[in-house]
């Protein structure tokens, strides 16, 4: 194992505070206010899934090379979320070299869930006052406002107002970060639906029709739902084996489907955590793909709980699960 991963050190760092739990927050009384429907998403979402629907239709029509090519995009657009906006800009887990973060903006490009910075800051703020109003996708609210709906109604006052008092300068001294989110319309329609249209046209002579709907529409409507599976799924389905006090869970069909993201009991428990998990890269395509740009010297300083602080936390909070395996 590299230095640079070395647990005690890095477990001892203070992990980022604008991303831990603040109990002193509280809803405010009377009514809530009214729900107002972005009708314009609305439509987006629901021509994008109809998109995806007719790509799944087309599947027993496509070539093995234009699969493949599809199931890499589905890789990279994935890690531009897991690896970069999640637990490189959000949580600062690790520390990435300039190539790497260019490729980490690029692909977050690709998967088209806004940029960087409005990303990693609506995520601190989902850390900070998880499951409130304050809550961007506050899984309080059922399973489809946390997955989808959250994105087709304006925000919660709460969740603007406290989004706006976050310490960012981290983000915005990025100059990664701040050239993406610069530059992010002409970037999502360049990596998000031109490239994985072109390349499979102009390389061996796929239609640019398939290509569009399969590795184009097809592929970013799985990432998307991947992604958002953790803010629904894995808040309501699972145990929790580190902290039964709070509503993220353990959900292995989450943890594979969104490239290891599903530990999410764990995540919420110790969020400065690189591999969001105890287990390694058990079900964790994320980690492993940060463990091989450490030993590239891509990437250094991986934060690490130590198995010592896991099992105590586990003995202490924990809804006693992992006693069964």
């Amino acid at each position: 194992m590299r230095e640079t991963r070395s647990q005690g050190a890095a477990a001892a760092e203070a992990p980022l505070v604008e991303d831990v739990f603040d109990d002193t927050y509280r809803e405010k009384d009377g009514p809530k206010p009214p729900m107002q429907i972005v009708w314009r998403n609305v439509i987006l979402m629901t021509l994008l899934h109809f998109g995806a629907l007719y790509g799944l239709y087309l599947l027993p029509s496509t070539s093995v090379l234009t699969l493949a090519w599809s199931i890499l995009c589905f890789l990279i657009s994935a890690l531009g979320v897991t690896a970069g906006a999640h637990r490189l800009w959000s949580h600062r887990s690790y520390k990435a070299s300039l190539p790497l973060r260019i490729f980490l903006a690029i692909a977050n490009s690709m998967a088209f869930q806004n940029d960087i910075y409005e990303w990693a800051r609506d995520h601190r703020v989902h850390h900070k006052y998880s499951e409130t109003d304050a809550d961007p996708h506050n899984a309080v609210r059922g399973f489809f406002f946390a997955h989808i709906g959250w994105l087709l109604v304006r925000k919660h006052p709460d969740v603007i107002e406290k989004g706006q008092r976050l310490e960012l300068s981290d983000l915005k001294q990025d100059q990664v970060v701040m050239f993406q989110r610069k530059h992010y319309k002409p970037s999502i329609l360049l990596m998000c639906f031109i490239f994985p249209t072109v390349v499979p046209w102009y390389l061996w002579g796929e239609s640019l029709w398939l290509a569009y709907f399969v590795p184009g529409l097809l592929r970013y409507a799985l990432v998307l739902n991947a992604t958002w599976l953790v803010n629904s799924a894995a808040h309501m389905w699972g145990n929790r084996p580190y902290d039964q006090h709070i509503n993220p869970r353990e959900n292995k069909f989450v943890a594979f489907s969104a490239i290891g993201e599903g530990f999410h009991n764990y995540h919420h428990t110790f969020p400065y955590d690189y591999a969001t998990s105890e287990f390694g890269c058990r079900l964790n395509l994320t980690t492993c793909f940060i463990d091989m740009m450490c030993r590239l010297g891509l990437a250094t300083d991986c934060k690490k709980v130590s198995r010592e602080q896991v099992l105590a936390r586990k003995q202490r909070t924990g809804d006693g699960s992992h006693r069964s395996g």
